[in-house]
C-alpha cells in the first residue's frame, strides 16, 4: 500500500502518525512545497514578538520524524490523475498513490486594492512571511494593520513588541464583534490604546500609496490618508482548493468531504484548512481553521486511508489565544447566529474560583478577569474566559462533554450571580462524584 499526503501541515503529520499506528509496512510519501516542512503556525505569533526563537517553531525531533518512517519529496504538484492513481510533481514526475490526502491548508486571502503589491505589504502566511516582517520592523517605522481577527491583533503586537508605530484599521465600531461582546472588544481595544496603538473605526483602504515603489500610505473610503512604511493586512483565508478543482473533486468553499474524511472519490481524503468537513451533529459541511481541529481531521484520514473506519467527530470549537496580551479561551459557541433559546450572562472578577484543584492558569497578575456564559436548556453552550484561566479546562470539558447543569442553571441566571464561583462549585462536585 502506498499512502500519499500532499501538504506538510499539521494535518499531514497527524494522518501519517495515524498511518503508522495501523500499518507498520505501507510506503508513506510526504509531498510538499514549503521550504521548512512541518513547523507550528500559532507558533509564528510569538516569533514576531520575539518571545519564541525560530528553533522552537520546530516540535519535531529527527527521531520523531525516523519512527515515522516516510519519505519527504519537496516538490509541488502540478496535477491530480484520478484515473491512473497518480500525481504529476513539478510538471514532469508522476508519483502513484494508493491512498491520497490532501492536506494543502490555506493562504491569507490578497489584498485586492490598486497599490497591493508594493514592497512593504505583508501578511502573515508562513515562516517566510514572518521574516519578512522583522526585517522591516525597525524602531522608528509606522506601520498600518488592517484586520478584524485574531491574526491581525498578532501582526500589531509583533510590530509594537519590535519599536514600530502602530496605527489599526477596523471595518466595523469595534474589534472582532462576531465573536466578542462588546465589553470584550472594548477590554482588547483600550489595552491597545495603553500600548500605544491609535485605532481607527470605520475604516476601510481603497488604495495603498506608493513612492519609489514601496508603501508610503493608504487612502480610506472616507478620503483619508496616512502615512505608513509598512502595511500589514490579515483579512481572512483562501482554501487552497486548485488542484481539487482541476480533478474535479467536490468543493464548496473548501474540499467537500464526509465524516470518514473521503471526497467523492473514495481513495482521495482531505483534512485542515483545506477540508469542509461533514458534520453529523448540525447536519452541515463546516470549514474550520483552528490547529486543533486541523490534527484531528489529519489523524482521522489517516487511520480511514489504513483501512479503520472511524468518522469524526466535530468538538467543540476550543481555542486559547492572546488578545493585547490578555489570555483569552473561547469555547463553543459565542458569536451570533445563536439560538434564541441560549441566554448570555458574563460577570467579572471573583475571589473563589482560582481555588479549584488541579487549575490551569495561563496567566497571573492578570489586571482583568471575566468569564461569558453561553447558557442553553440543560447545556452550557459556549463561554470566553479572559485573564485568570482556571475555569477554562474544566468549561471545555463541561461544554464538550454537554453536562447536564439544570441543577444550577436558575442560580447562574440569577442577577448578580456569581457565576464563576457556581461553575467551580458545579464542577467540584462532579469531579467528586
Amino acid at each position: 500500500m502506498r499512502y500519499v499526503i500532499v501538504g506538510t501541515g499539521v494535518a499531514g503529520i497527524a494522518a501519517i502518525e495515524a498511518i503508522r499506528s495501523l500499518d507498520k509496512k505501507g510506503e508513506v510519501i510526504m509531498v510538499g512545497d514549503d521550504p521548512h516542512g512541518f513547523y507550528s503556525r500559532p507558533g509564528l505569533a510569538y516569533y514576531l514578538t520575539g518571545e519564541m526563537h525560530d528553533k522552537g517553531l520546530f516540535p519535531k525531533t529527527r527521531d520523531d520524524y525516523a519512527r515515522l518512517d516516510f519519505k519527504y519529496h519537496k516538490a509541488s504538484v502540478s496535477k491530480i490523475n484520478r484515473f491512473e492513481k497518480s500525481l504529476l510533481l513539478d510538471g514532469k514526475t508522476p508519483l502513484p498513490y494508493d491512498k491520497l490526502l490532501i492536506a494543502t491548508g490555506a493562504i491569507a486571502a490578497p489584498l485586492t486594492v490598486p497599490g497591493a503589491n508594493l514592497k512593504g505589504v505583508v501578511k502573515l502566511d508562513h515562516l517566510e512571511d514572518a521574516r519578512h516582517i522583522l526585517s522591516l520592523a525597525k524602531r522608528g517605522r509606522t506601520a498600518i494593520v488592517v484586520g478584524g481577527g485574531i491574526t491581525a491583533l498578532e501582526l500589531t503586537e509583533g510590530l509594537l513588541a519590535r519599536g514600530v508605530t502602530v496605527q489599526y484599521l477596523l471595518r466595523g465600531d469595534r474589534y472582532w464583534s462576531n465573536v466578542l461582546d462588546e465589553h470584550e472588544s472594548r477590554i482588547v481595544e483600550a489595552r491597545l490604546q495603553e500600548e500605544g496603538v491609535t485605532l481607527h473605526f470605520h475604516s476601510e483602504i481603497t488604495e495603498v500609496l506608493g513612492k519609489n515603489g514601496k508603501v508610503s500610505g493608504v487612502r480610506l473610503l472616507n478620503g483619508q490618508s496616512l502615512k505608513c512604511d509598512i502595511l500589514a493586512y490579515a483579512i481572512g483565508i483562501k482554501p487552497r482548493v486548485e488542484l481539487a478543482r482541476e480533478a474535479e473533486l467536490a468543493l464548496d468553499r473548501g474540499m467537500l468531504v464526509n465524516e470518514f474524511m473521503q471526497t467523492n472519490d473514495s481513495d482521495i481524503y482531505a483534512a485542515g484548512d483545506v477540508a469542509q468537513v461533514y458534520d453529523p451533529a448540525s447536519g452541515r459541511s463546516v470549514l474550520d481553521s483552528l490547529w486543533s481541529p486541523a490534527r484531528e481531521q489529519g489523524f482521522t484520514a489517516g487511520l480511514n486511508m489504513a483501512g479503520q473506519k472511524k468518522p469524526y467527530i466535530k468538538s467543540p470549537p476550543f481555542n486559547v489565544t492572546r488578545l493585547a496580551g490578555l489570555t483569552t479561551t473561547i469555547i463553543g459557541a459565542v458569536g451570533h447566529g445563536l439560538d434564541e433559546d441560549i441566554v448570555g450572562i458574563a460577570r467579572g472578577d471573583s475571589e473563589t474560583w482560582r481555588q479549584l484543584p488541579d487549575a490551569s492558569v495561563a496567566q497571573s497578575g492578570f489586571d482583568v478577569n471575566r468569564i461569558r456564559l453561553l447558557v442553553g436548556e440543560k447545556n452550557l453552550i459556549g463561554a470566553v474566559v479572559m485573564g485568570d484561566q482556571t475555569l477554562s479546562m474544566p468549561l471545555q470539558k463541561i461544554i464538550s462533554g454537554k453536562m447536564d447543569i439544570s441543577s444550577v442553571r436558575d442560580k447562574l441566571l440569577t442577577q448578580n450571580a456569581k457565576i464563576a464561583d457556581l461553575v467551580m462549585e458545579y464542577w467540584s462536585n462532579y469531579v467528586a462524584a
